[in-house]
């Protein structure tokens, strides 16, 4: 077990007459990665402005080693901060926005912090260039640089590669991650691409309307989501109607299944199906018609109508093609049943 590092007790945060952040409880060890995930509106921004004081706690509490931020001015909080705009001073070179972070420090000590920090973040022949003359992903570099510069004890990062293209945000967000566990550093990512926040994050976090829904690490979020919304919301799936055998399994379209929840027999039930969950089988005596299909490289998604006429999403390898009306053979393979009684939709 990690020592902690960062606790969100309850904390509430109202903006005007609007409760942004309400009851929000979460922990973050040492050298842990966490991630917030949610809709925009959601209330993760405000969190992080929360824990670096840009914004006031209505209640509850922020903790950092510790230490209760409460009447902490941001700028005595052991926090940096990297948003997506990244605030460069464009008439300072690299090594000048790195040597302004470190205002106050003898001229020896700066001189060597620099040096450092432009070797961890590959910046090391780009020092004497302007802003402007640097790609967005040398500039998101220099930001997290500059961030680094004072060794903050808890890294926070609202969106940072949001402007980027894909591949470039990939190597980045894998850079940053890497970078994070060399040091030991404890960082909160904020952002609304959940493929993101599950390849960054040892612990993640599902934000709604200002509540947390779920914090949990990424496989469990994924496979044991709190609520249907979380269910949704972390992975691709088709809810089936379903109910609760005389022995306790969930009976649907698909077959019978363990349950995942103590549900009394004969209670209405909605099973979540992901792609992943339905087998290609030729041999299956479980049919389903091809509706429609999208490519998705290695692999192509089909919409799938079982005998029944529900309908369920699979993504089956690319290389054996199926037709649209075409039938074919599927096996369900479910590790995890997902199943929310029909209450919980209301």
């Amino acid at each position: 077990m990690r020592p902690l590092l960062l606790a969100l007790e309850e904390l509430s945060v109202r903006l005007g007459d609007t409760w942004a952040v309400r009851g929000v409880s979460l922990e973050l060890g040492e050298g842990e990665l966490g991630c917030l995930v949610g809709p925009s509106g959601c209330g993760k921004t405000t969190i992080l402005r929360a824990i670096a004081g840009l914004e006031p706690a209505a209640s509850g509490r922020v903790r950092i080693g510790g230490q209760d931020q409460a009447g902490l001015p941001p700028e005595r909080r052991p926090v940096g901060l990297v948003f997506q705009d990244l605030a460069l001073f464009p008439h300072r070179t690299v090594a000048g926005n790195l040597d302004f972070a470190l205002h106050g420090l003898p001229r020896a000590e700066r001189r060597e912090r620099i040096r450092e920090l432009l070797a961890l973040t590959g910046l090391g022949d780009l020092a004497e260039r302007y802003p402007h003359e640097l790609s967005g992903g040398q500039q998101q570099r220099v930001a997290v640089a500059r961030t680094l510069a004072r060794r903050p004890a808890l890294l926070l990062l609202d969106e940072p590669f949001a402007a980027l293209d894909a591949p470039l945000r990939r190597r980045l967000r894998e850079e940053l991650a890497a970078t994070c566990r060399r040091l030991g550093i404890t960082a909160l990512l904020v952002t609304h691409d959940r493929e993101e926040g599950f390849a960054f994050a040892d612990r993640l976090g599902v934000m709604r309307e200002g509540r947390l829904e779920q914090w949990d690490g990424p496989y469990e979020l994924y496979h044991r989501p709190a609520n249907p919304f979380v269910a949704e919301f972390v992975g691709e799936g088709r809810w089936l109607p379903g109910r609760i055998g005389h022995d306790g399994a969930v009976e649907c379209p698909l077959g019978r299944f363990p349950p995942s929840l103590p549900l009394a027999p004969g209670t209405a039930v909605r099973l979540l199906v992901r792609p992943d969950d339905v087998l290609h089988d030729p041999a299956s005596p479980l049919l389903a018609t091809v509706r429609g299909a999208a490519f998705r490289g290695a692999g192509m998604l089909y919409e799938l109508e079982l005998p029944d006429g529900a309908r369920i999403a699979a993504l089956f390898p690319s290389h054996r093609r199926l037709q649209p009306g075409e039938r074919t053979g599927i096996r369900p393979d479910l590790a995890h049943v997902i199943a929310f009684p029909e209450e919980a939709f209301a």
